[in-house]
């Protein structure tokens, strides 16, 4: 009976005056409440057993909203649906925003413990050694990444010569001066003074790009100078009247500088090569002169003790790799080209954070109460700095 009614309503003539009494049906046309832009009106028909009377519209058309009141269990029926599919676009929602943090702090999760592991497998291999390994293979597999892609490779002399002082500055002298901190000094507290690198950017930006860095940003370049002045102070003493080479934390200070110089460096090296690529050929080239002293420093891979390794130091070699800067710098672009550049500036302390935790967890390091203090005074320093680019940005 109801197929039959509902058939035969698409029928009626578009100047029908009246819909019969008995039983009353009204064409309801309402939009689903379900969040989607290409959902399409849906038309109910609800049928109730009353025989009051609703005059139709005078001039109706095939198509018109012909408004009538649904029975409570309509009501219910429909707000029952529609808790639902809310539920369910909450639940999408949810997984959409954990799955965007997930990809905004896994480059720094994997550069915190990539520290770790590098100077967990560096006995075995030699810190020159890990520093070419990681990124050699990470290089290659950018080029690849970006040829795939579609990325033009670097063509004529400004483009090769910026890439080879970029490689030079950013990645051999950046890993090779991490490399030898890492030797004398502890992961986590040489991640935080290599993060203090957005300082010295600051400090370059403004000199040659003329960035403001407003009353708070100074006052967090001052305040970071005297954290990295309380993290090199135990060392110091401890060495007492030895050269500052011996140091582990001058050695991670030196890298931090070089990194923050290849910072400023990216703008040059964009001007004249496709960023993507120029960020593998960088590490390739720059991996070069590391894996040539690494044989001339007779390390002791290049002696002969790779057959010594086990699955576990192969693993370690290739998360260096792969994860600690293919993986990590390729996600690090994906979110800069996504409008993140705020949240990835202002996340920069998680990479400390990362190794130092698993600094104790894994090496057993830990902080003297000097040194502590620095490294606190330093990350407030380095988000006092961000916070100037965060404010500038709004």
């Amino acid at each position: 009976m109801m197929s039959t009614l509902s058939n035969s309503l698409l029928f009626l003539p578009p100047n029908f005056q009246r819909i019969p009494p008995t039983p009353h049906v009204s064409i309801v046309n309402f939009h689903s409440r379900v969040r989607s832009r290409s959902r399409q009106p849906k038309t109910l028909v609800f049928c109730s057993t009353t025989s009051s009377e609703k005059p139709a519209p005078s001039n109706p058309t095939m198509g018109s909203d012909v408004e009538a009141v649904p029975s409570e269990t309509d009501r219910f029926l429909s707000l029952e649906i529609e808790e639902k599919e809310n539920g369910v676009v909450l639940d999408l929602g949810l997984a959409r925003k954990m799955l965007d943090w997930a990809l905004l702090v896994s480059p720094f999760f994997f550069w915190g413990t990539t520290m770790v592991v590098m100077k967990e497998v560096m006995p075995k291999t030699g810190p020159f050694f890990v520093s070419a390994v990681r990124l050699i293979p990470a290089g290659a597999l950018l080029i690849g990444f970006a040829a795939i892609r579609g990325r033009k490779l670097p063509s004529g002399f400004l483009a090769w010569i910026s890439i080879i002082l970029f490689g030079v500055v950013d990645a051999a002298c950046f890993q090779g001066f991490l490399a030898e901190g890492l030797q004398r000094t502890s992961a986590g507290l040489g991640s935080v003074i290599i993060d203090s690198q957005p300082l010295t950017v600051a400090i370059l930006a403004s000199l040659l790009f003329g960035e403001s860095i407003g009353a708070i940003g100074a006052a967090g370049l001052v305040l970071g100078v005297i954290g990295l002045i309380l993290l090199e102070v135990p060392s110091l003493s401890s060495e007492g009247s030895s050269s500052i080479w011996g140091s582990g934390e001058w050695w991670m200070l030196l890298a931090a500088q070089s990194s923050a110089v290849g910072t400023v460096m990216i703008r040059w090296v964009s001007k004249y090569s496709d960023p993507v690529m120029a960020t593998g050929w960088h590490m390739l080239i720059g991996g070069l002169p590391l894996l040539a002293i690494s044989i001339l420093n007779n390390d002791p891979a290049v002696k002969g003790s790779l057959s010594e390794f086990t699955s576990g130091d192969v693993l370690a070699l290739l998360y260096t790799s792969i994860f600690g800067s293919a993986v990590s710098y390729g996600v690090f672009f994906y979110n800069a080209t996504r409008g993140s550049l705020t949240k990835l500036s202002s996340l920069t302390f998680l990479t400390p954070m990362f190794a130092s935790i698993f600094g104790y967890l894994y090496l057993g390091e830990t902080f003297s109460n000097l040194q502590l203090l620095g490294a606190l005074v330093t990350l407030v320093s380095i988000y006092m700095v961000n916070y100037r680019d965060t404010v500038n940005e709004e």
